[in-house]
């Protein structure tokens, strides 16, 4: 089940706000949140649920058995058993093929790769509860002893497929305490509305001209639309993948949880050290805190852990050569920027800002293609390289017919809608409140019911994130 459709919209999630809040006790609320996650999951695959119930059962009582054995020797093979674990369950289950197919090509080999799907959310799901584990054994949180509430902490299907990475450290106090709040249950609605909002009205859209221009005949590209293209996916990844952390924000606090935000608009950044401060901030935290500065950070072998870091965060998109060579991509540009370059960009902010779009476009294009040989075609396409013509009446017209919605994509790319919420939040008093309120809630509604007309009757584009 996907947040952006109709089932999930009027079924399954007033279904269970009704239930949650009719059920006084809180195990109820527990029990009846951690069912229907369950319930969330295994809308699509079933069988996977098995899977995640015997990750977070092996977490659990290595948690349970590092709290046990605090500040000993035996505390280590709870982490070690538990970190090993999930990294292989990643292995087994999203990176075997991939090993078993460069094996092939390096050895001759004619291994035969497991032929079952990608678990929805693994990679997501296996670093929230060895992060709960790590977390345990350096003391900083204690180990959960009810099954039930560490179930629903690693299952909550707000954030269970694709994020953010949540933190038990993070929602420990909510896991065990939540209240009943109106403010947060119309503030979750808000931040809900504006994320379906996101995906459905710009990430689907942009994702029709990204099939039409980068899936298609290259040959008959012109360099004007091969730009069009990569930009449009760079539109369509930001607000797909922002939209659904808003989404997962939105129906946290309706529920009594507070997630971390997860972007902070990248692409008014003016490097790429700044653009991952800003992009899938749940990701870069993770591998700062649990492998950068265990490696030893900028103290100890700078160069080594930074490329270590940004071909894992590569991988972790991914079993695929291209993503690994994404990663490498960011690391080698934040590795120059360390050296000379942020001296130079700080020195003219416009132009730094210009770098950091050009240089994130080009990522895009090396993220989307799994296939080099097309990543190249499409690359000298972009850059005047194949004799195409440059321009084509078509785009004239698709940028004429889109003007409107191009240009609302683009105020949502910098903090224009967050200054207008603010102000609108401090114009509240008590004398105006109702008002206000009936206008906030107009302004959610009307987002609903265009997401809603949107939805209905297409085929659904299913959020990109869910790949990983």
């Amino acid at each position: 089940m996907v947040f952006a459709s109709l089932i999930f919209l009027y079924v399954f999630l007033p279904l269970n706000l009704a239930l949650y809040y009719i059920t006084k006790k809180a195990n109820f609320r527990n029990i009846i949140l951690t069912l229907f996650s369950f319930a969330f999951y295994a809308w699509g695959e079933p069988v996977w649920i098995f899977l995640l119930l015997f990750s977070c059962s092996v977490d659990y009582l290595n948690a349970l058995y590092i709290q046990k054995h605090k500040g000993t020797k035996k505390a280590k093979i709870g982490i070690v058993s538990s970190v090993i674990f999930n990294i292989g369950l990643l292995v087994v289950f999203k990176y075997s093929g991939f090993l078993y197919e460069n094996l092939n090509s390096l050895f001759g080999w004619h291994l035969t790769a497991p032929s079952f799907t990608l678990p929805i959310g693994i990679s997501f799901y296996t670093f929230q509860s060895v992060s709960y584990v790590i977390d345990v054994y350096r003391g900083e949180v204690p180990a959960q002893r009810s099954l039930l509430k560490f179930l629903m902490f690693v299952s909550l299907y707000h954030q269970l497929v694709a994020g953010p990475i949540v933190r038990y450290s993070h929602i420990a106090n909510e896991i065990d305490n939540r209240k009943f709040n109106i403010k947060d249950i119309s503030s979750g609605i808000h931040r809900f509305c504006i994320g379906l909002f996101k995906k459905v009205c710009i990430a689907n859209v942009a994702a029709e001209y990204v099939h039409k221009y980068m899936d298609g005949d290259l040959s008959r590209l012109s360099t004007g639309e091969a730009w069009f293209g990569v930009i449009m996916f760079s539109i369509q990844i930001y607000f797909d993948f922002s939209g659904y952390s808003d989404m997962a924000i939105g129906l946290g606090k309706m529920f009594g949880f507070h997630y971390h935000e997860n972007f902070n608009y990248p692409y008014m950044a003016n490097s790429a050290t700044d653009f991952w401060r800003r992009w899938h901030i749940s990701l870069g935290t993770f591998f700062r805190d649990y492998i950068y500065i265990p490696l030893g950070g900028n103290k100890k072998s700078a160069i080594r852990n930074l490329f270590i870091v940004w071909f894992l965060t590569g991988l972790w998109h991914g079993a695929s050569w291209n993503f690994i060579c994404w990663g490498l991509y960011f690391g080698l540009l934040i590795y120059i920027e360390r050296l000379f370059l942020m001296k130079i960009l700080n020195k003219v902010k416009p132009l730094a800002h210009l770098y950091l779009i050009f240089i994130a476009v080009i990522g895009w294009a090396l993220f989307y293609f799994t296939d080099f040989s097309k990543l190249l075609s499409y690359l000298q396409l972009m850059f005047g390289q194949t004799g195409n013509p440059g321009w084509s009446i078509q785009l004239n017209l698709v940028l004429q017919e889109n003007v409107f919605w191009l240009l609302i994509t683009l105020l949502l790319c910098f903090p224009v809608y967050r200054w207008a919420n603010n102000k609108f939040k401090r114009m509240l008093t008590r004398d105006n409140f109702s008002w206000m309120w009936m206008l906030s809630t107009g302004f959610n509604f009307a987002l609903l019911i265009l997401s809603t007309a949107m939805l209905a009757g297409k085929s659904y584009n299913p959020f990109i994130y869910y790949r990983f």
